[in-house]
């Protein structure tokens, strides 16, 4: 008897009136906030401007989410091109279906576009996006827990998800390892190395990237093994655990030849926020210089203060010691005849 599990929801989608509200495309939005937010946030540090970061995003995302389901169909293809499959429900995205493979390698191409509109160099992006991404995606992995999908073997351990039983797809019911959980926290403890490790080593041109790359991969090999959906296997594992094994060497030997090459980090990654602060300060010291033009003088001693000091001549209505005290710094006798 199981005394303890993890629920899954009875139902993937919520009505709103006529509109549905899925699970899984909810989460998958709320990671892109995510990402995007905390990668401005680091973009702006690293000296660029606020909203470059959105910007690229638009490009990324989409090419992201069609580089992630392509990689799906492609490695899946049974269920919509195999015996009996459906080829239209291969745009079923809000059914699931995303390899975050493909969604990696298109949405740097939508990057690239977008990082060469704005003339910033990609690596700089992605150093500064990679902990967002790692965040975006422990918030997707929720939306497998809406789906019940992609769990692990079966266990009565406490934290077991509980999958209801669906023979129209051929789920059996009972309680799995929640993989879903075990990567989204994994991918929590990724972001918060990758900071970490940002602030301490200062890293920069693709390294912060790359550094999320392999400590990613490290996690969804050993995930992987454990899922127990159908997937294609060579020489007994699975294909994506192949792929996280190689592409985690792949990030390892680019961030070692990174760090020979181009060591340090980029001192400009926006070349157009710095003109912009250029030309913000000279605005500033124009309105300065202009201000200190239009400030009221006060009196300086010149020729007005002089002639305020000059002896006065005595007029016809003068008395006699009023002309005398313009004559008082005069040395004794001067003036006077000798008797």
């Amino acid at each position: 008897m199981d005394l303890a599990f993890i629920p899954s929801p009875s139902t993937g989608v919520v009505h709103l009136g006529p509109i549905p509200l899925r699970g899984y495309a909810f989460c998958i939005i709320i990671g892109v906030f995510i990402a995007v937010w905390l990668g401005n946030k680091r973009w702006v540090q690293r000296g660029g401007q606020s909203g470059t970061v959105a910007d690229i995003a638009v490009w990324a995302v989409p090419f992201g989410l069609v580089g992630g389901r392509l990689y799906h169909v492609i490695t899946t293809y049974e269920p919509y091109f195999g015996a009996g499959g459906d080829p239209i429900k291969a745009f079923y995205i809000w059914e699931g279906g995303l390899g975050i493979w493909g969604a990696i390698a298109l949405g740097a191409v939508g990057a690239w576009i977008g990082c060469r509109r704005r003339g910033i160099p990609l690596p700089a992006y992605a150093d500064a996006v990679a902990p967002g991404i790692a965040l975006a995606q422990a918030m997707g992995r929720w939306g497998n827990w809406f789906n019940q999908e992609l769990y692990g073997r079966p266990t009565d351990v406490p934290w077991a998800l509980k999958i209801t039983s669906d023979p129209s797809i051929g789920r059996v019911g009972g309680t799995y390892h929640p993989t879903f959980l075990y990567e989204s926290l994994w991918c929590i403890g990724v972001a918060i190395l990758v900071i970490w490790a940002d602030r301490r080593f200062k890293l920069g041109h693709g390294r912060a990237f790359a550094l999320y790359v392999a400590s990613y991969c490290a996690g969804r090999a050993w995930i992987e093994y454990m899922r127990v959906d159908e997937a294609h296997h060579i020489l007994g594992l699975r294909l994506n655990v192949w792929t996280a094994l190689i592409v985690l060497v792949l990030a390892l030997v680019y961030m070692v030849l990174s760090a020979k090459r181009s060591p340090g980090r980029e001192a400009v990654v926006e070349p157009a926020a710095v003109e912009q602060e250029t030309a913000d300060a000279e605005a500033s010291d124009a309105e300065h210089a202009d201000a200190k033009d239009e400030a009221p003088k006060d009196d300086v001693p010149g020729d007005a203060a002089l002639e305020s000091d000059a002896p006065k001549a005595a007029g016809p209505g003068d008395s006699e010691d009023t002309a005398v005290a313009g004559t008082a710094d005069k040395p004794a006798g001067a003036g006077k005849k000798k008797s």
